[in-house]
């Protein structure tokens, strides 16, 4: 797997971050802009939440591993030169793991946006979503925890990685042409 290849293998774009650091809104207005695939964690998962008696957090983490393994199914039974945009907190799984499901995909250029955020500003935006969530998720107790990830969260760093502060307004705009100037083979934008 290389950053940029010669237009053999799939591409994907991996919209990285903390819960409530912003990556849906931008993973959805990436796939949107460029017309292409998007896949996310919550939404494999979300659907089994409610059939789950007595659902806790350990249970959450299994749905999540599961829903993992799906996504990379999916990728791998994909046509070759498919571009996906994959919406999720990819550092709840080991990096490696991360590695070897991309080349079992047969992945090839992997392009990261990475949604950089502090504690506080996560913590504000996850409080304020509580409300509209299940209470399948969790609440009110998750936000020191939150906090203290989202100070020390990093990008995975495999491929070219585009940093976006959560913490300022985004400039999709910058992020759509950054993103144009990595992909490896033309990709339909939308008017």
């Amino acid at each position: 797997m290389s950053e940029k290849t010669n237009q053999t293998g799939k591409t994907i774009i991996l919209v990285n971050g903390v819960p409530a650091s912003g990556k849906s809104s931008v993973a959805h207005n990436i796939a949107n802009h460029f017309n292409l695939t998007y896949l996310a964690i919550d939404t494999i998962k979300e659907p089994f939440m409610t059939t789950v008696k007595d659902y806790n957090r350990e249970i959450n983490r299994e749905l999540g591993k599961a829903a993992y393994n799906v996504i990379w199914d999916i990728v791998k039974q994909a046509p070759e030169h498919h571009t996906f945009v994959i919406d999720a907190w990819f550092g709840f799984q080991p990096k490696a793991l991360l590695i070897e499901y991309l080349n079992q995909a047969g992945v090839e250029t992997v392009i990261e946006v990475w949604n950089q955020i502090s504690g506080c500003t996560a913590a504000k935006r996850y409080e304020n979503r509580i409300p509209y969530r299940s209470d399948k998720h969790p609440r009110h107790e998750y936000l020191p925890e939150l906090v203290t990830l989202a100070n020390n969260a990093k990008p995975m760093e495999i491929g070219k990685t585009i940093t976006i502060d959560q913490d300022k307004p985004l400039d999709m705009a910058a992020l759509f042409t950054n993103l144009s100037k990595l992909l490896t083979y033309p990709i339909q934008q939308r008017a």
